[in-house]
């Protein structure tokens, strides 16, 4: 089992920056992807950026070039940077992990996820 605790949502103002963060622990397989998604209101939860322990990124194109994702895998920590946030990036973000196993199976994992509000 995996646990994945993030922190630093709250409120912002549209133009500002904030960090979050996303601390995992238990049996972390070596090969795993850390993500953030998100869900406004009446709407699905959705990618906003993916990493892999290599390092590769991927990003939604609404954050691409405003948003950032990185890891301490010394730390096991996920953060997203995200710089000149918008009012349609408030919604509830949520820290996913991805254990990838034999056979490319998969073990998905989330934390309970943070609320994240802009102000205009």
């Amino acid at each position: 089992q995996v646990q994945l605790v993030e922190s630093g949502g709250g409120l912002v103002q549209a133009g500002g920056s904030l960090r979050l963060s996303c601390a995992a622990s238990g049996r972390i397989f070596s090969i795993n992807t850390m993500a953030w998604y998100r869900q406004a209101p009446g709407k699905q939860r959705e990618l906003v950026a993916l990493i892999t322990n290599g390092d590769n990124t991927n990003y939604a194109d609404s954050v691409k070039g405003r948003f950032a994702i990185s890891r301490d895998n010394a730390k096991n920590t996920g953060y997203l940077q995200m710089n000149t946030p918008k009012p349609e990036d408030t919604a509830v973000y949520y820290c996913n992990l991805k254990n990838i196993g034999i056979a490319t199976r998969t073990y998905d994992y989330w934390g309970q996820g943070t609320q994240l509000t802009v102000s205009s």
